[in-house]
Formats: C-alpha cells, sequence, structure tokens
C-alpha cells in the first residue's frame, strides 16, 4: 500500500480495484479541518482522466502490472498480433483497446505493452516514429518557411499536417504523442 506522502508524478496506483498514473497531486492544509490532497489520476485502462481527492495518510493500492517489451507483427481481423522478444510467444490484442497506438502500428516495431493481472491493457509505441507520406497534394518548390500545413495520409492511414514542401514518398518524424509532424528524415534509412 502507498500512503499518500509518497505520491509523485508517475506513480501507478490502484484505486477501486482500476490501475491509475498519478498525473498530479497537490498537498493541502486548510486552516480548518484535516489535510488533503488533490490527484489528478489516468486511468491505465480506458486513458481516461479524472479528480480525486484523498484525505492525508490515506492508503492505496499496489497494482499488479508488469511491462514487456514486444514486437508488432501483423494485423489480423479485428486484433493485432505482436511477439514477446523473449519468449516468442504471440499474443492478440483486439483492435478496440487499443484504438490509440493504431495510427503508429507500423510492422516489425518495437512497443511496451502493459499488463494488468496478467491481462494487457495498454500499448506504449516509441515518442518519435518514422513514418511515410502515401498521400498529399503535390509540394511547392522553394516553400520552406512560410509555416503554411497541408494535410498527407501516412503509411498507417493516419493523417496530419505536414509543410508544403513535402512529398509522396518522403520519409518524415511524427510524434505519437501529439500526432504532429517533427522533421524530414533522410529516406535512405
Amino acid at each position: 500500500m502507498y500512503p499518500t506522502t509518497s505520491f509523485k508524478k508517475g506513480l501507478r496506483i490502484e484505486i477501486d480495484k482500476e490501475p491509475y498514473e498519478i498525473i498530479d497531486f497537490q498537498h493541502v492544509k486548510p486552516g480548518k479541518g484535516g489535510a488533503f490532497v488533490r490527484t489528478k489520476l489516468k486511468s491505465l485502462i480506458s486513458g481516461k482522466v479524472i479528480d480525486k481527492t484523498l484525505r492525508a495518510g490515506e492508503k492505496v493500492g499496489i497494482p499488479d502490472i508488469e511491462e514487456k517489451n514486444m514486437q508488432y507483427l501483423y494485423a489480423e481481423g479485428d486484433s493485432f498480433i505482436f511477439m514477446d522478444n523473449e519468449t516468442y510467444d504471440q499474443i492478440n490484442i483486439d483492435k478496440e483497446s487499443s484504438a490509440e497506438s493504431a495510427d503508429f502500428l507500423l510492422e516489425n516495431i518495437q512497443v511496451n505493452i502493459l499488463y494488468y493481472n496478467g491481462k494487457p491493457i495498454n500499448i506504449n509505441v516509441p515518442n518519435f516514429i518514422n513514418m511515410k507520406i502515401i498521400r498529399t497534394e503535390p509540394g511547392l518548390r522553394g516553400d520552406t518557411v512560410s509555416g503554411s500545413n497541408k494535410p498527407a495520409v501516412l503509411e498507417t492511414g493516419l493523417v496530419i499536417n505536414v509543410p508544403l514542401f513535402l512529398n509522396e514518398g518522403d520519409m518524415i518524424k511524427v510524434d505519437t504523442r501529439t500526432k504532429s509532424y517533427i522533421e524530414r528524415v533522410n529516406s535512405k534509412q
């Protein structure tokens, strides 16, 4: 059990049999009454963010969480197939529970899969991924500083805004947390 005095950002806790990650917290000592802790928690299962107030000194559970490094193999029907890098076992994760990460699943990419009580609940993709533009309007020569953007479809079907000078077939670096363009990368990688 974790007491509220050991809270820190990123700590994973269990409340009402559901795992959460602490996004933010604040110890409050009012003039009247007992001290308490305001927390902002992100559900590791649904991804929803909630606010929760706990009494100072109250204890919360330690979740049974394990992270495994796995390789994404392919999509089959309504599930994704992953392979454990240590045991070579394959697991299926349904597309519905991994909708947030699905836009970044390229074949053979390394991901971390979060297990709660032995069941996979979340897919963590790397923060930055190189992806190919498969469809966009033709680039404008010399237009590198204007700051204007155009939509581009990437190889997984994700649509993001990119600078006007990029063309189909260009490789770009994408921030998976914000789903945004970072930079063009050398396509010979």
